[in-house]
């Protein structure tokens, strides 16, 4: 149970709702639970948390191109710009109020998903192997 709660509450917190993750994690190591497995599940939850806001991003673009939330020369002109750089940008995707709206943006601008699933894996992995190191 220990292990399903750290998923989903790491699963929320890399959504767009505000939700830090980083406490429970802490709090569980200290409860002497699994390291291992609560890395495994954090960084899970955490990642499939970022791929949520890479899909709502990619069926959300339609939507507000139509509501004339987006300009769609815009989009196309920061694709550029995001597929030259995007690789570096994910890699911040752990950051704290920047990270998910990264997530979002590159579902918006169609980054190749195949990449985006590893850097985000090894960002949100490097998040939680830090914290587990510094406990």
């Amino acid at each position: 149970m220990i292990y399903l709660i750290l998923f989903t509450t790491a699963f929320i917190s890399a959504t767009l709702f505000p939700l830090g993750s980083e406490a429970l994690l802490i709090y569980d190591i200290t409860q002497g639970h699994n390291i291992y497995l609560l890395l495994f599940f954090a960084t899970f939850g955490n990642s499939l948390g970022s791929v949520v806001n890479y899909f709502l991003g990619l069926k959300g673009e339609e939507y507000l191109i139509n509501k004339k939330l987006l300009n769609e020369k815009l989009i196309i002109k920061s694709k550029k710009y995001f597929d030259k750089y995007g690789a570096f940008c994910i890699l911040f995707s752990w950051l704290p109020i920047i990270g998910d709206p990264i997530t979002f943006v590159a579902g918006i601008l169609k980054f190749d998903f195949k990449k985006f699933l590893v850097l985000v894996v090894i960002s949100k992995f490097s998040r939680y192997l830090f914290i587990v190191l510094i406990v």
